[in-house]
C-alpha cells in the first residue's frame, strides 16, 4: 500500500508534454555520476525553455526565462543527486527522473525522481518529511544549517529540499510504495511543483 505525503500528484494529467529518463544507479560509483546529474539537470532546463512563452516586445522576458531555467536546473540537480545518493545499492530498480508541464491555470513545471530505499531509510526519511511539513521552512532551514555545521559527516540535512521551498516557492510531495513482492525494497518518489 502506498503512503503519500505533502502535495503529491498521483496521476499527472494526460495529454501534456513530458520527459522521462531512467538511470542504472548501480552501474558506476556515485562520484562518477555527479557530472551526469549536472548535465541531465541542464538538459532538462534547456528542454523546459522550449515550452516557455517568449514575448519579443517584453524586455524582461529573457530574464524570466533564464530565472526559470536556473530554478529548474537547481531542482533537477538536487532531485537527481538525492535519488542517486540515497538509492539502495542492493536494488536493481532504476532511478527514474522526469519533468511534466501542466498549464492549468498557470504553467507549472512538475519534476520528480524515483529511487529504491530500504525500510530503515524509509523510516528516517518519513520522519524528516513529517518534521518538514509541520515546521516553518525558513526556521527549519536555519536549524538544519546549524545541525550540519555541528555534525561534519551528515549526509541527510534536507537543505536542498528546504531551498526549493524557500527560494523557489516549490510545493513538494512524496510517495512510498513497495517494489514488487519484496517487503524490504521501497520505491520513493519525490515530486516538486514550481510555477514558472
Amino acid at each position: 500500500m502506498a503512503q503519500i505525503f505533502g502535495d503529491f500528484i498521483e496521476n499527472l494529467p494526460p495529454g501534456h508534454d513530458y520527459l522521462d529518463i531512467g538511470f542504472s544507479a548501480s552501474s558506476r560509483p556515485i562520484k562518477q555520476r555527479w557530472r551526469n546529474n549536472r548535465l541531465s539537470a541542464y538538459f532538462v532546463a534547456d528542454y523546459l525553455s522550449t515550452f516557455l512563452p517568449v514575448d519579443d516586445d517584453d524586455p524582461g522576458s529573457d530574464r524570466r526565462q533564464e530565472e526559470c531555467k536556473g530554478a529548474v536546473s537547481y531542482i533537477a540537480n538536487e532531485l537527481l543527486e538525492n535519488a542517486m545518493k540515497f538509492h539502495s545499492p542492493n536494488q536493481q530498480h532504476p532511478v527514474r527522473f522526469g519533468i511534466h508541464f501542466i498549464e492549468d491555470p498557470e504553467v507549472t513545471v512538475v519534476l520528480f525522481a524515483t529511487n529504491a530505499i530500504t525500510n530503515p531509510m524509509q523510516d528516517k526519511y518519513q520522519s524528516f518529511i513529517e518534521e518538514l511539513l509541520a515546521s516553518d521552512p525558513e526556521e527549519l532551514y536555519v536549524h538544519q544549517l546549524e545541525q550540519s555545521a555541528e555534525e561534519e559527516n551528515t549526509h541527510s540535512s534536507g537543505l536542498g529540499l528546504l531551498t526549493m521551498i524557500n527560494d523557489y516557492s516549490a510545493k513538494l510531495g512524496w510517495k512510498f510504495e513497495a517494489i514488487g513482492n519484496n517487503p524490504d525494497a521501497i520505491a520513493v518518489t519525490t515530486l516538486v511543483q514550481v510555477v514558472v
